[in-house]
């Protein structure tokens, strides 16, 4: 069975903008999707203020944050590490994935800590 197809297929000759309420819908989906996708300079002018819930003490110094970031990034290494044994298939490797990136991060703190006070 053969279908009959035009060559080229035959297309409709009305332009969607013929009547004035095909271009007024027009502009507002263009004014609706600025709106969601092209932030203002106003939004962006905004300055960030971040919360205070948590906040961490400004009169820490450097080495001290870093052992404390050492430290958590274990901690979440070894979580990480025991519930692979509880997962099979793509989950256990998205978490044996997230459990390398969180030991990377653990060895980039702790070369930070070595350049800091270096071992004698």
């Amino acid at each position: 069975m053969f279908k009959v197809t035009p060559n080229p297929p035959d297309t409709d000759p009305t332009s969607p903008y013929e009547t004035l309420d095909s271009q007024k819908l027009h502009e507002a989906a263009e004014r609706a999707l600025d709106h969601y996708l092209n932030p203002g300079p106003s939004i962006m002018a905004t300055p960030r203020k971040p919360g205070s819930m948590f906040i961490v003490n400004p009169e820490l110094n450097v080495e001290t944050l870093l052992v404390h970031a050492c430290e958590s990034l274990a901690s979440a290494n070894v979580m990480a590490t025991d519930l692979v044994d509880h997962l099979q298939g793509t989950s256990r490797n998205a978490l044996l994935g997230i459990a390398q990136v969180i030991m990377l991060g653990e060895l980039a703190v702790n070369r930070a800590l070595d350049q800091l006070d270096p071992p004698e």
